[in-house]
């Protein structure tokens, strides 16, 4: 995008002391927000959260420091989209994992300074930035997030044409804690989950859950809130979700993560944990002609 588009962005969505408009280092257009409460950043590529962190207090949103910020790749931590699918599709190797939404432009379609002090941005996704090859589907998407002592967002898929189509999706929240040692996850105590790590296995979740190791869990017919418990940082995340039947956890631990070669030092992982808000697996989500979707969720801190 050009200095005058970014221009033309502040003069139509700008708002003082809440948003402005400008280029990232690594060259993409990001919206970024300050208010009373919070400060956050959404690249428009892939409508990305990339930051959120309530004001006095440590970063809820993990972002890779070693992430590329470059046109057409994904970026390595907050939040990405991933819709139309979830994980590898289903049937073409070829296309991207956790679809294409993260990657591609996204425009903005309205923003406003609340009531209460929050900010709120509206992204769309259009038809003619989906690949027809991949996603032969008439549609529309959309990204609401509103900024203020909580971060909101809305996913919401609108099937615009005359035949369902099934989606997955996620919002692949990667959350900063101080260490994995400090850190334990409760919500999903007797859920059933797909082990992802080696060969798929199906079990059953024993307890809270801890990291010690890679792990990669589809947690599937759950709705339950998460709460992410950090002794470290003395807070807990919560994670409440709805219009999701699913809810990943994942961390790369040693060796996947120096493969990735983008987490920013050999013990990045130890600062980050995804807990994702999902429709995956066996909750996929059928789209009936003129019908609309919405997964919906709140990031909060809890001091303990």
């Amino acid at each position: 995008m050009s200095q005058t588009g970014i221009a033309l962005l502040n003069q139509s969505f700008a708002i003082a002391g809440h948003l402005e408009f400008a280029r990232d280092a690594g060259g993409l257009v990001v919206a970024r927000i300050a208010n009373a409460y919070a400060q956050s950043s959404i690249a428009l590529q892939g409508a990305h959260i990339m930051a959120f962190q309530p004001r006095g207090e440590q970063p809820v949103i993990w972002l890779s420091p070693a992430t590329k910020l470059v046109q057409g790749k994904s970026i390595r931590g907050g939040v990405p989209v991933c819709w139309p699918w979830f994980g590898a599709h289903a049937s073409e190797g070829g296309f991207p994992a956790h679809g294409f939404a993260r990657t591609v432009p996204w425009q903005v379609a309205a923003s406003e300074a609340l009531p209460d002090g929050s900010t709120g941005i509206t992204f769309e996704l259009q038809q003619n930035s989906i690949p027809a090859a991949q996603w032969p589907h008439a549609c529309r998407a959309r990204l609401v997030a509103t900024v203020g002592k909580t971060l909101t967002v809305e996913l919401v898929t609108e099937n615009t044409g005359n035949t369902a189509f099934e989606i997955g999706e996620a919002l692949h929240a990667y959350f900063a804690i101080s260490d994995v040692d400090n850190m334990r996850i409760t919500g999903l105590e007797g859920c059933a989950y797909l082990d992802k790590v080696g060969v798929t296995q199906s079990r059953t979740q024993q307890g809270a859950i801890r990291i010690a190791s890679e792990v990669d869990r589809i947690y599937v017919d759950t709705e339950a809130d998460c709460l992410i418990e950090d002794s470290g940082f003395k807070r807990r995340i919560r994670v409440a979700k709805s219009g999701s039947r699913s809810t990943v956890v994942w961390n790369p631990w040693i060796e996947k993560s120096a493969r990735m070669g983008d987490f920013g030092s050999d013990t990045g992982y130890r600062g980050m944990v995804c807990v994702e808000s999902a429709n995956a697996a066996g909750n996929m989500v059928t789209v009936a002609p003129g019908a609309r979707h919405s997964l919906r969720v709140v990031y909060s801190t809890e001091t303990i």
